[in-house]
């Protein structure tokens, strides 16, 4: 890593402000549309692993585990921007993904919209999950 890179990153671990859990959140958009796709949490090292590899890692709370956004599906994310809010406690990372950022088979998680008291289905399926999950 040459300096100037070295000192860029030191810049934003300064910046950051991890919670208690060693977690900070990150907003998933679409780098061509601006759609908001998913909203994850990254510990240091799935930030760390992100920014090196050009990939979306997250921390998974679930599992408590560290994996690739698409590991699975073979649906990843290439991350092509990171933005830092204003008192280093949140991301957003604009992205080039791979067919579809929700596991349930949609583009983007937001696929759901609240009309008149309910709740309706705004975007259409594009894989199967049943077929890429086995569930």
């Amino acid at each position: 890593m040459n300096k100037d890179k070295k000192q860029n990153f030191q810049a934003l671990w300064a910046l950051l402000r991890f919670d208690e859990q060693g977690l900070i959140p990150a907003v998933v958009q679409d780098a061509k549309t601006r759609q908001v796709l998913t909203l994850c949490y990254l510990n240091r090292a799935a930030l760390t692993r992100s920014l090196k590899e050009g990939k979306v890692y997250v921390f998974r709370r679930s599992l408590r585990r560290l994996m690739l956004k698409g590991e699975t599906s073979g649906h990843v994310q290439q991350l092509r921007e990171v933005r830092v809010d204003c008192e280093g406690k949140s991301l957003v990372f604009l992205v080039r993904q791979k067919v579809a950022a929700c596991h349930a088979g949609y583009f983007t998680c937001y696929f759901r919209r609240l009309k008149g008291g309910r709740l309706v289905t705004v975007g259409r399926r594009v894989f199967n999950p049943t077929k890429v999950y086995g569930r």
